[in-house]
Parts: C-alpha cells; sequence; structure tokens
C-alpha cells in the first residue's frame, strides 16, 4: 500500500471509530411525566347503558393513557412474583370452592351443590371469593397457594361469571387443579360435566403483576398492562358490604402491588385547586388497594335516583416512579352532569419523581 493509500485508510477508520464513538454517547432520551389531563374512562362496550360497565379501566397517569379490559375476558390471574398464587376474576363475580380430590377426573356434577358458589345480595362467604377486605388481593385467595408437592393440590370449581347471587348451570362451570412447572405453572381445566381435562402452561412475567387464562378460550389472555403501566383500575367487581360479599359498581383500585400508594384528602382542610407540593408532607400515603374504593362517590338509590361524586373528598396518588398526582373525579351519573359507565376523572402532577 501506498503513503497515498496508507493515509486514506487511516482517515476512514477515524472517521468510522468517531462515529461510533459519537452513537454510544448520545443521550437515552427519557419521556418527562404528564403534567395532567382530564379522561373520559371507557367503561362501556358498544350501546350498553348501565351501572355493570363491561370494561375494566386501567389509568396510567405519567402517560395520560387509558386500557379498557372486557371483564368477561379472563377467568384465572397467575401472579407473577415469588408466591404461587392464583386469583379469580373478581370483575366477573367469579367464586370457587375446593373439593376433597386431587384427581381432576374424579370431580364430577353429580351430588354438587352449585348453591355453594352463590355470592352477592346478602348470599354466601368470603372464602368463595377473593377477599376484597384485605388490603392486597393475595392475602387470602379463594384458591389455596399452589404447594410444590403435586398431590397436595385440590381440584376447584368455578363459577367464572356470578356475583349477584347467581350460579351458571352445572354444564357451564369448570373444574379446575393448577400445579407448579418450573418456575411457572399449569393449569389443568375441565367443564364440571366433562370427562377428559386439558392443559394450559403459564409462565411467570417478571414486568407483569400477573399472567391471565381464560377458560373458555383455553388460551393465555392479556387482561392488564404491565404494572409499570397502570396505578389505578375502574369498573365493577367482587367487594364486600355489612357482613357478607357484595358486587359493586364503581371501585377504584390502586395499583399496590407494583407500589402504587395513595391518600385522600379532605377538602375541608384544602381545596384540590390549592393542594401543591408543600403538602404533602402532612399527606399519609397508604398501600391498601382500596384507598380509593367506592368513597369517592355517592351510591344512587334502590330506584336508581340520585348518586354524585363526592365533592368532599380529592385523591393524592404516588405512581411506582415517584411520580406524584392529585386525582379528583369530575362526574360518573346523569346527577353530576356524567353518564353511568364512563366517569370523567382530572388529574394534575404535583410532584415529579
Amino acid at each position: 500500500m501506498n503513503k497515498f493509500n496508507s493515509t486514506i485508510a487511516i482517515a476512514l477508520l477515524a472517521v468510522t471509530f468517531t462515529a461510533c464513538k459519537k452513537n454510544t454517547d448520545e443521550p437515552i432520551v427519557v419521556v418527562p411525566p404528564s403534567d395532567g389531563s382530564t379522561l373520559t374512562l371507557n367503561g362501556l362496550i358498544g350501546a350498553e347503558l348501565g351501572s355493570a360497565a363491561g370494561n375494566s379501566v386501567y389509568v396510567d397517569f405519567s402517560a395520560d393513557k387509558q386500557t379498557a379490559i372486557e371483564r368477561d375476558s379472563w377467568d384465572l390471574g397467575f401472579y407473577s412474583g415469588a408466591d404461587f398464587k392464583v386469583i379469580l376474576n373478581s370483575t366477573n363475580g367469579a367464586s370457587a370452592v375446593a373439593t376433597d380430590k386431587t384427581d381432576i377426573n374424579a370431580v364430577t356434577a353429580t351430588g354438587f351443590d352449585s348453591n355453594v358458589l352463590k355470592v352477592g345480595q346478602g348470599i354466601g362467604n368470603f372464602t368463595v371469593i377473593d377477599d376484597g377486605r384485605e388490603p392486597n388481593i393475595l392475602n387470602k385467595t379463594a384458591i389455596a397457594a399452589i404447594s410444590a408437592t403435586d398431590a397436595e393440590n385440590k381440584v376447584y370449581i368455578i363459577n367464572r361469571k356470578g356475583g349477584a347471587a347467581t350460579v351458571l348451570t352445572n354444564d357451564e362451570l369448570y373444574k379446575i387443579k393448577v400445579i407448579r412447572k418450573g418456575s411457572g405453572y399449569t393449569l389443568q381445566y375441565a367443564k364440571l360435566t366433562e370427562t377428559t381435562f386439558k392443559t394450559l402452561d403459564i409462565a411467570k412475567n417478571a414486568d407483569a403483576n400477573f399472567q391471565f387464562a381464560s377458560l373458555v378460550k383455553g388460551t393465555a389472555v392479556t387482561a392488564e398492562p404491565a404494572k409499570a403501566s397502570w396505578d389505578i383500575v375502574w369498573g365493577y367487581s367482587m367487594y364486600w358490604t355489612s357482613t357478607f360479599p357484595y358486587a359493586f359498581s364503581d371501585l377504584v383500585f390502586i395499583n399496590n402491588l407494583a407500589s402504587v400508594t395513595a391518600a385522600s384528602v379532605a377538602t375541608s382542610a384544602k381545596s384540590y385547586a390549592a393542594f401543591s407540593e408543600s403538602d404533602l408532607a402532612s399527606v399519609a400515603f397508604s398501600t391498601a388497594r382500596d384507598v380509593i374504593g367506592a368513597n369517592w362517590r355517592t351510591s344512587p338509590d334502590r330506584n336508581g335516583v340520585g348518586g354524585a361524586v363526592n365533592d368532599k373528598v380529592f385523591y393524592v396518588v404516588k405512581d411506582g416512579s415517584g411520580n406524584v398526582y392529585k386525582l379528583k373525579f369530575v362526574s360518573y351519573i346523569s346527577t353530576d352532569g356524567g353518564t353511568r359507565g364512563k366517569p370523567v376523572i382530572e388529574y394534575k402532577l404535583v410532584k415529579k419523581g
């Protein structure tokens, strides 16, 4: 290689090296959290109306994003954390009862009284649902923690859709058994009247609170955004009142499994408009999933008359990244100028995480 070509080669190598170095030094673009917005939550499916909206709506304040999930689209949620736990679809009024058998084929409809699965309207008990009185939904699940010993895992009978003191017919009920498979799960399932079962493997996902399955479809389904991508969820769900399980409309839960916390603030102490970062020192954040619950609104009477947003309170929500938002509900029912099933919320960034 002559001197001229050598010089050109060295120059090209230097340019290439500089270009590569420049690319590695380029800053990573971090999208700042939203300053706040007003959202109308899409709880309704099609032209449906009424209190039992068909969607659960997940809200991510920092991204100004809502995600609507059809309540009837899933049946079981498999926890992705360290424990091996399975939740029912409380948004569909699901209930479950343990049998005394560990062989799914040994469980039949013969002699089974489906009334034990009825919950709501003063009927039923908390052992057949995931206990909504608990601050963490994993504390008392209807399905026991999944044992590493297969023979210790019982077969359960599932009413996948209820809540109003109703239960599906025997040919629509399911029997299930869940066992561990490595770091994940294997679901055995069949209709109660069937004599053979199918299986579905469920792997844990560190980016999600749960992995979900539909018994009707026999597949894994997406029923919740990634755990870092939602702060609150609004919708219909099994909950409780007095001493019995009760299906509530317009419930709001926080994503406490992903470190979201919240607190209520009385407007008599501080108005929503005036609340600022300097007021955070007096806020006692809670990890309870129902810290908002149904307290943000008043209910209509038995005839469907009345009800309105509770203007005596607003909320402060801290997301998993430390961003703090103040949140108020604007409307949710005709009495306050809203539409049942499409509540309007307003939120504003108070402190960036």
